[in-house]
């Protein structure tokens, strides 16, 4: 199974890759091992089933990966706006670049998984439910800090934060049900937009 050192990593790296190119319900532990070059038997050594290996290998994509990628992109150092036009211009270029290297649009992992698992595997959607609020939180601060600025009209920061993330997840989602990122290429605009953000302009020309 190769080294024991990074065989748990390995197989927390092959299941969530192989889920977000095709999807929870059809990716099996057989797949997964086979992706991650671990033994079938060494599987059940540090999990006790697919669903509690989606749940570990999330939050260690949020720690090691996600986490870090939200601090510097929503640092308070930024300016407000900044960050939010930033933020959502490089979703759309995230998009482009899926596309170019698997051939197809995936969406964003978490919203997909967590979709399809909404009505059963309970553990995996409270652990994506977890992971958009802490993503949501994000926009929270940084409308709230915009407010303070006067770049934005006051307003609730919580009920916009939701309605941002309610655009962004519906606007990947469109991107990968149509195959084409080109979905997302105004949203810098209508993520601006719907902030009510004064004098808004998109970063693009």
């Amino acid at each position: 199974m190769g080294r024991t050192s990074d065989a748990k990593e390995r197989l927390m790296d092959a299941a969530l890759d192989l889920i977000w190119e095709e999807s929870y319900g059809a990716v099996t532990i057989d797949d997964i091992c086979k992706r991650a070059d671990v033994k079938k038997g060494s599987f059940y050594y540090f999990f006790s089933s697919k669903a509690d290996l989606a749940v570990v290998a999330l939050e260690r994509m949020w720690l090691q990966s996600w986490k870090p990628n939200m601090d510097e992109r929503f640092s308070p150092s930024i300016d407000p706006v900044t960050r939010l036009t930033a933020y959502l211009e490089s979703i759309y270029q995230k998009q482009i670049a899926v596309k170019q290297e698997h051939g197809k649009v995936l969406g964003c992992p978490i919203v997909s998984m967590g979709t399809e698992t909404c009505t059963h595997e309970a553990a995996v959607n409270a652990k994506i439910r977890e992971l958009l609020n802490r993503k949501r939180r994000y926009y929270e601060s940084t409308i709230r800090d915009a407010v303070a600025e006067g770049a934005i009209e006051p307003c609730d920061p919580a009920e916009k934060a939701v309605a941002l993330a309610g655009l962004i997840e519906g606007i990947v989602c469109q991107c990968r049900i149509m195959n084409d990122p080109e979905g997302a290429k105004h949203l810098v605009d209508m993520g601006l937009h719907l902030l009510g953000v004064k004098q808004a302009t998109s970063t693009k020309a």
